[in-house]
């Protein structure tokens, strides 16, 4: 399809989408708030295409000029002046347009789930997930999102061997669906007497949180376990069987959760992780399909593939997915300047999809 023929369609769906809404006795909220959210959505495209439309036509028109301007050397050098200050212009406006056209993840707007677990490197592992799972905090509070704390489990010297939150907030899972994968630090850890390097990794896992309209779950597939809640070193916290396990029969995908002391809590907990791994399940196998035409893809969400590498002797973070090096680790660590990576990441993603075409 054309850029103008993408043009025109966006324009007449806004004036579809507008008339619907100038009759929203007969809609019920639920339509009435996704027609708005598709009007907010088409907004900034359709300006964009206006102000593409514009200067089309304002240098159209001094083109004219510059025919018309015949032996009147002033009025050549002003019209010849304003068509090569449009000519420039438009380009940036077409280019800006063209991402604006892209596809959007459907999922871009929702919410996330941020599971983080510690790979190889025992200790030293354990304490860089803690790491990270502080960064994506503070880049949370950055942003103004909410996170909420789900379930930590400690080591007792400051390590995590696993940790979990929901963040909540406008474009969360778009600002952070890349994050998935294999992180791996490179540094002296502080038990270290000889002053070694070590190596050692993280895995995240980034999910788009899951309504129940979007996942079915069956009753009759689930196995719940209940059991009394263990803290560090495996010692009773609780004198009832609050903890839960769920267990999804036609997946094997099982999911505890142990923070609260209400068997209640816990379980609503434990299904709201369940529906968001069900639904990343099939959001991979969707994205499989599609990227097995395809190499490179930075966003193939693969948990076992090292995405980046957090070098502190050396002062920096790699993004081996894009080749992408900021000596800025420590404020990359503070949830700083992670933008500036996710940045890159998303301008790597656009170019992709514009030269597929897609």
């Amino acid at each position: 399809m054309s850029l103008d023929s993408s043009m025109d369609k966006v324009l007449e769906r806004r004036r579809e989408v507008e008339a619907r809404l100038s009759d929203s006795a007969t809609m019920n909220n639920a339509e009435l708030a996704q027609f708005s959210r598709e009007l907010s959505d088409l907004r900034p495209v359709c300006e964009q295409i206006e102000l593409v439309r514009r200067v089309e036509a304002e240098l159209a028109e001094a083109l004219v000029m510059v025919d018309e301007a015949g032996d009147d050397p002033d009025m050549l050098e002003m019209a010849q002046a304003e068509a090569d200050l449009l000519k420039d212009q438009l380009p940036e406006a077409r280019a800006q347009l063209q991402l604006l056209l892209l596809p959007k993840d459907k999922d871009d707007s929702r919410n996330a789930i941020l599971e983080v677990r510690a790979g190889t490197g025992g200790d030293e592992a354990a304490l860089f997930a803690a790491n990270l799972f502080s960064m994506y905090q503070r880049f949370a509070a950055k942003h103004g999102w909410k996170f909420e704390v789900m379930e930590v489990s400690e080591t007792g010297i400051g390590g995590y061997k696993e940790a979990t939150a929901t963040i909540s907030g406008n474009d969360v899972f778009a600002r952070l669906k890349f994050e998935s994968g294999v992180h791996r630090v490179q540094r002296v850890p502080e038990t270290e007497a000889g002053g070694r390097i070590h190596t050692s990794a993280a895995t995240v896992a980034v999910l788009p949180e899951a309504e129940d309209v979007d996942i079915q779950i069956d009753e009759s597939d689930l196995r719940i376990d209940v059991f009394r809640a263990s803290g560090p070193g495996g010692q009773s916290v609780n004198t009832t069987d609050s903890a839960v396990r769920i267990t999804h029969l036609p997946t094997g995908i099982v999911v505890s959760q142990q923070d609260e002391k209400s068997q209640h809590k816990n379980r609503a907990k434990a299904m709201k992780i369940l529906r968001a791994r069900i639904y990343d399940a099939e959001r991979a196998r969707v994205e499989a399909e599609r990227a097995a035409e395809r190499k490179g893809q930075v966003g193939s969400g693969d948990r076992s593939e090292r995405i980046r590498t957090y070098n502190f002797p050396q002062g920096r973070v790699t993004d081996h997915r894009i080749n992408f090096t900021l000596y800025k680790l420590d404020r990359v660590i503070a949830g700083e300047a992670l933008d500036e990576v996710v940045d890159a990441l998303v301008s790597e993603d656009q170019a992709r999809r514009l030269a597929e075409g897609s």
